[in-house]
């Protein structure tokens, strides 16, 4: 063996001296909760702390479906303290056997994995399945308080980041109650001190599970001085829906006209094997979303990422629309596919089943098999009956959704083209350098800010799979603008043709030409209005563009710090004072270079910092992952941000003034 081989041999055996069973941690209790939170409830932004709501909730709300309780009051107190009660049969108190000195109760709130719904005994059908929940809570919150109400007794106890403040007490008599109330405020040692309760979506949030289930009684209470003067969540509620699902459908659909005058509702309850509930209808105009929304629920569980039982649903709905027109001898109907039926539909689907099983422990997808067959065959013989008894309205939901299974065969046709025909079809526009792969995987087109930059990005691109188009200053304001406006916008229709698809409800993604979009534009106030006009642009006219994720922003350098070939490159005036702090001593002379646009860029440095997918930095626009609880949708965000209504701007601006920390002008 050579002499270095030995020495590298002897230095990885001397390397494991400092590597011994004392460096093993052991976290128990629920220190893991603690120290990874993001295992848990995703993340400590403000999703994860209303996803601590969402928890309790649940817990009172699997009570309900088991049949135990019929009413849940929710309050929300000025101190950002959040109160569940419900009148079900109250957490257990007594002391558990595996051990005996802690009450059952303790052992719930202080143990993971540790609960009622492991199996049937307790409840039939249940969200929580995991046993991890309302420990999670206690784990991320400063303060707990739990008081149970049981055999005409009340009990409490008190706990604060996981651990108890002390043994299980007896209140006293409660002759008159029942059920299980939890008190508690999400820890700011997690979260930080920003975040806060949102009175509008724990509101929207406590709707929808009274729209799930529809013998329960949901009871809202918060403090008025949370609520702003003009805010639409009331200081207190009664949330009760007889009609269920139908209800919520009526709400989401206002005046919006359908296709059909009657929605497809319904309710089967299939005793042991579960209970499924559903709305839908369908319009031609969409919603601002994408194409239509689907939200769904596995026993009062919201699932924004779908699964095996919305699979179900749209199987129903296929089979059953292409058997209705077998049966009129419409042999058109054989084309149409699922996307075709519920394209532009809002649908809106609850299921009750045994054991589920989800995704991950925040349960975003529903992932049992025997969800969808138990869907698909309580709608499928439902829906024969809905379209058998009113054949005018059958016909008419036919019809449209052969049209949308034409127009898709026609985009298919047209696709089918080879990439260089179209671009010859398209007479692409003159300023566009377009790339030299013939398919979009792995190409992106580049919307650069003025031809000065975009000379600069031409030379810098990689001219296999990067294009460039160079845009004229600021593009039309598409969310003001009038339809006549749009149609004769030259800069927006040679956008459409470097795209290579029409625009609005034309638009297919399939037929892009690019796999990412870059919008690349100056780091300056101008610069941002143009990116925030973009991305608008994409939002109305590319539906389905950002939500599949295909849309971002440069971000390139302000600043080029450098000293005799020490060079390092800064995002902002922070960046800028810890490169200076890391990479140069205090008595070295630093040359420094601030860019006031991408033209003042040298190919090379434009290449380095912002083109080059090794070292460059880009940030994916992006929607919400679930929008059943914003305080306000995208689509009124844009409008408000950037229709024409000024007022709608000036309000924004004096609502959300206090969150702003820092202009950097």
């Amino acid at each position: 063996m050579s002499s270095a081989r030995q020495m590298k041999q002897d230095d990885l055996l001397a390397g494991t001296a400092g590597y011994s069973a004392k460096d093993i941690e052991v976290l128990e209790g629920l220190e893991p909760v603690r120290k990874r939170p993001g295992m848990y409830i995703g993340g400590t932004d403000e999703r994860a702390w209303h996803h601590l709501f969402a928890e309790v909730l649940d817990n009172s709300m699997d009570e309900a479906v088991a049949g135990y309780a019929n009413r849940i009051d929710i309050k929300l107190s000025a101190d950002g303290f959040l109160t569940v009660t419900d009148n079900g049969r109250g957490i257990p108190i007594d002391p558990h056997p595996k051990f005996p000195k802690k009450s059952a109760l303790e052992v719930i709130m202080t143990t993971l994995h540790s609960g009622g719904k492991f199996t049937d005994t307790a409840y039939s059908t249940a969200g929580g399945l995991h046993g991890v929940g309302i420990s999670v809570v206690n784990a991320l919150s400063e303060l707990v308080e739990v008081e149970v109400a049981r055999d005409r007794t009340l009990y409490r106890q008190d706990f604060s980041r996981g651990l108890p403040l002390g043994k299980l007490q007896k209140v006293g008599a409660a002759p008159n109650r029942r059920g299980t109330s939890v008190r508690f405020k999400p820890d700011h040692q997690i979260f930080g001190d920003k975040l806060r309760w949102r009175p509008a979506r724990l509101f929207q949030m406590a709707r929808s599970k009274a729209y799930l289930f529809r013998g329960v009684e949901v009871r809202w209470s918060c403090d008025p001085e949370l609520l702003p003067e003009d805010s639409k969540v009331p200081a207190e509620a009664v949330l009760s829906y007889p009609n269920g699902l139908a209800d919520q459908l009526t709400e989401v659909f206002g005046d919006k006209s359908t296709i059909t005058e009657t929605p497809f509702t319904g309710l089967v309850d299939l005793g042991a094997e579960g209970k499924v509930e559903w709305a839908i209808a369908w319009t031609q105009a969409g919603f601002g979303e994408a194409d239509g929304f689907a939200r769904s629920y596995c026993n009062t569980i919201p699932t924004p990422e779908g699964g095996t039982h919305e699979a179900g649903f749209r199987s129903a709905i296929t089979k059953g629309i292409r058997n209705f027109g077998e049966l009129t001898g419409n042999k058109k109907a054989a084309e149409v596919t699922a996307e075709d039926i519920m394209g532009h539909s809002g649908l809106l689907l609850s299921v009750f089943i045994r054991g589920p099983e989800f995704v991950g422990q925040t349960k975003d997808k529903l992932s049992s098999t025997h969800a969808f067959r138990l869907v698909e065959n309580a709608v499928r013989d439902h829906f024969d009956h809905w379209l058998a008894g009113s054949p005018k309205e059958a016909n008419k939901l036919l019809g449209w959704a052969i049209d949308r299974a034409d127009e898709r065969a026609k985009r298919r046709k047209a696709k089918e083209i080879s990439r260089k025909s179209a671009t010859k079809k398209l007479r692409l526009p003159g300023k566009l350098a377009d790339c030299s792969a013939k398919g979009p995987e792995g190409t992106e087109l580049f919307l650069v800010e003025g031809d000065s930059a975009g000379g600069s990005a031409k030379q810098a691109r990689n001219r296999e799979t990067q294009a460039i188009l160079p845009l004229r200053g600021k593009i039309l304001n598409v969310e003001s603008a009038s339809d006549d406006k749009l149609m004769g916008n030259q800069e927006l229709a040679d956008l459409s043709l470097a795209l290579g698809t029409e625009l609005g409800r034309k638009f297919n993604i399939d037929d892009l030409r690019y796999e990412r979009i870059i919008i690349m534009t100056d780091a300056d106030v101008d610069g941002a209005h143009i990116a925030a006009l973009l991305i608008t642009f994409f939002y109305r006219l590319t539906p389905g563009l950002i939500e599949s994720g295909r849309l971002y922003l440069a971000l390139p350098p302000l600043f080029k710090l450098s000293n005799k070939g020490n060079i390092h490159y800064a995002m902002d005036d922070t960046d800028r004072a810890r490169i200076m702090k890391e990479h140069f001593k205090g008595n070295q002379k630093v040359e420094m270079t601030r860019f006031k646009g991408l033209g003042e860029m040298n190919p090379a440095q434009l290449k380095e910092t912002t083109m080059n997918p090794g070292s460059r930095t880009l940030a994916r626009v992006t929607l919400p992952a679930t929008m059943d609880d914003l305080e306000i949708k995208p689509a009124d965000l844009i409008n408000t941000l950037m229709g024409k209504k000024a007022e709608l701007r000036f309000r924004f601006i004096q609502e959300n003034a206090a969150f702003v920390e820092e202009l950097d002008i």
